[in-house]
């Protein structure tokens, strides 16, 4: 139990950057969808993922070959190597994207706006350069570093939003003399959202600098080949999970019937789908300090009885998170502006697709610790093309709900597929009915909720009985725990 309390330690640390952090940038959410109509949030819900799939690109996998072959080489020249050729790769794709940026804008459908395209450009480019150095921070378990850096590049974007979204229009009103509205343009309008994104990602370089100085080991030609033949399906991993998570909002637009105001629905898409933050936060600051974790265990005997816990555990804490934005939507809701709350509807569906992804990253560790990340390639793309197949035929009759019902469907698969191959080759002794059992006890509660929620007015009744059943859920998992034990398969 020591290493998993180090491990959880690990995770609480990095939630300071992420779950913390981003809960903080949580917060702009309100400031955005009360400023901007559902059509003007739209542009930013499909740009962003643009970010979210070009990211996997410029990384291709290097951050998993970095962690695996510092197991085996010098970790100075495995960082070197990693990080020149991420360097070099990144400004490549920036200088290309600076001279078609007009084209790109045309093919997106915002030819009057080149500017959109060469900001997020420099976005994509200086995330990716700081990734190596990022990922060091973690290999040397140096957490509070990583989240100090990271809350600072957080504060400094959600500072720059409400100085520009907040404070320059306040003074344009009551104070249109003053100096601070020379830097302001109201005609920019949700620009401002990505400069002051694009402005963060530039600070946090040069607070990398010491790791940054690593580079100066050089670049190592076959220690790169073999780096890119582990890292490649990783790639393919990573954009087939991109396609998964990203697909249906790229595509939105072009695939709803042209009666529809098809940007508002992207607008409110967009939005509903931040209240998947909690999960999607947790499991990204699990990530950071399990990927390592995961690694520096592969040799430990009891390696799959750790592994097996770490799961179990971890898919208990998701369904809690489940359970409480599910139980406390009403409550929720206020973050989001009224033109949105329509879309509540798939904020539940969203919360379980994202518990199934992060089961299927705990998962997916067979593959990284025998060498075998061709099957990760390959149970991805047939996520990717499920994904696909499934928000062609569904997105133009259910728009948005389709889209939530295909991410769920597609997550549970994969994860699905993954224990079946895992299984048969690095067997972990998954505690697999418990946890659907405890899986069926959340949706029992939430469609209990449901149906007391539409039968009482009182509010204040209403949440008496929301916290009674959340607190029922964590007795009943605590008396099943108390006697759970884990033994090797």
């Amino acid at each position: 139990m020591t290493s998993l309390k180090k491990l959880a330690s690990e995770t609480a640390v990095y939630g300071m950057s992420t779950v913390v952090g981003r809960l903080l940038n949580y917060f702009l959410i309100p400031l955005h969808t009360r400023i901007f109509m559902p059509a003007e949030y739209g542009v930013v819900t499909e740009l962003y993922s643009y970010v979210a799939f070009f990211t996997v690109v410029l990384t291709y996998g290097m951050e998993t070959a970095f962690f695996r072959f510092c197991q085996k080489e010098n970790e100075h020249r495995v960082f070197a190597t990693s990080f020149n050729s991420i360097f070099f790769s990144s400004v490549v794709f920036f200088l290309l994207v600076v001279v078609f940026s007009s084209p790109i804008a045309s093919v997106l459908h915002y030819p009057n706006h080149s500017d959109y395209i060469l900001i997020f450009a420099g976005i994509l480019a200086l995330d990716a350069i700081s990734s190596i150095p990022f990922a060091l921070l973690r290999q040397q378990k140096k957490p509070f570093k990583f989240a100090l850096i990271k809350n600072i590049n957080i504060g400094l974007n959600i500072l720059l939003n409400l100085y520009f979204l907040l404070l320059c229009p306040y003074l344009q009103i009551h104070q249109p003399d003053s100096f601070i509205l020379k830097t302001y343009n109201p005609e920019i309008g949700i620009a401002y959202i990505f400069y002051a994104n694009l402005v963060a990602s530039l600070i946090t370089i040069p607070m990398l600098w010491k790791e940054l100085s690593f580079a100066k080991f050089g670049f190592d030609k076959n220690l790169f080949r073999q780096q890119f033949v582990y890292a490649f399906p990783i790639l393919i991993v990573g954009l087939a999970g991109m396609i998964n998570e990203t697909f249906s909002r790229i595509m939105f637009k072009y695939l709803l019937p042209e009666n529809k105001n098809v940007m508002a629905d992207l607008g409110v898409f967009g939005a509903n789908i931040r209240f998947a933050v909690l999960m999607s936060l947790f499991i990204q600051a699990f990530r950071y300090a399990a990927e390592p974790f995961f690694f520096s265990h592969s040799k430990s005997e009891d390696r799959q009885i750790t592994y097996a816990k770490v799961t179990h555990y971890f898919g208990i804490a998701c369904l809690l998170i489940f359970l409480l934005v599910t139980l406390f939507i009403q409550q929720f809701k206020i973050f989001i502006g009224e033109d949105f709350h329509v879309g509540l509807g798939i904020v539940p569906i969203l919360l379980l697709a994202n518990m199934f992804l992060g089961i299927y990253y705990n998962l997916s560790i067979w593959y990284k610790l025998s060498d075998k990340t061709k099957y990760g390639a390959y149970i991805s793309l047939f996520g990717a093309a499920l994904t696909v197949v499934l928000n062609i035929l569904l997105i133009p009759s259910y728009g948005y709900f389709g889209a939530a019902w295909v991410t769920l469907i597609t997550y549970f698969s994969i994860a699905a597929i993954s224990y079946w191959f895992g299984q048969k080759n690095y067997p972990v002794p998954y505690k697999l009915k418990r946890f659907f059992v405890y899986l069926f006890f959340a949706l029992s509660i939430c469609f209990l909720n449901d149906f007391l929620f539409k039968q009482i007015t009182n509010q204040a009744m209403i949440l008496a009985i929301q916290s009674l059943l959340f607190g029922v859920f964590i007795l009943g998992v605590y008396v099943m725990e108390k006697n759970n034990k884990f033994e090797a398969q």
